[in-house]
């Protein structure tokens, strides 16, 4: 079977992810954040408090690569640690009054890029899309 990348769904995956990071980088670069630290202030949004451990499980990513988000983020004032009150040895993530103000223009802006993007599909279609996306990621795990 010869591969063809118009029916990969890899090459497919991984060109509309750029697309949208590249339209989000536009969209909440004036606000100070980009496309790295977006997915950290989603997680914190959600659940103040969180320590990195929890972040780097929540966003499957790399130890040292969230060290230096929350650095990053700490540096533009949209974090602060804290020790843990129940174990001195753990950090955890609290947003500042600036990025928890940063919260609702930049998930507009989230929701609009996703909206313009989806678009092209009926309301069934882009619920039957985001339906499958969660069932490849929650069947690899």
């Amino acid at each position: 079977m010869t591969f063809k990348k118009n029916d990969s769904a890899g090459y497919l995956i991984n060109h509309l992810s750029r697309l949208f990071a590249r339209q989000l980088q536009a969209a909440i670069k004036p606000m100070g954040l980009s496309t790295g630290v977006f997915p950290a202030l989603l997680e914190l949004w959600e659940k103040d408090g969180l320590t990195q451990r929890d972040l780097v499980r929540r966003l499957d990513i790399e130890q040292a690569t969230m060290a230096n988000t929350l650095s990053r983020m700490e540096r533009d004032g949209l974090i602060r640690r804290q020790a843990d009150p129940n174990d001195g040895r753990v950090q955890q993530v609290w947003l500042t009054p600036k990025a928890r103000a940063l919260e609702p223009e930049a998930k507009a802006a989230a929701r609009h890029i996703n909206e313009t993007a989806l678009g092209v599909l009926s309301a069934d279609e882009q619920a039957l899309f985001i339906d499958l996306m969660r069932k490849v990621l929650i069947g690899r795990t």
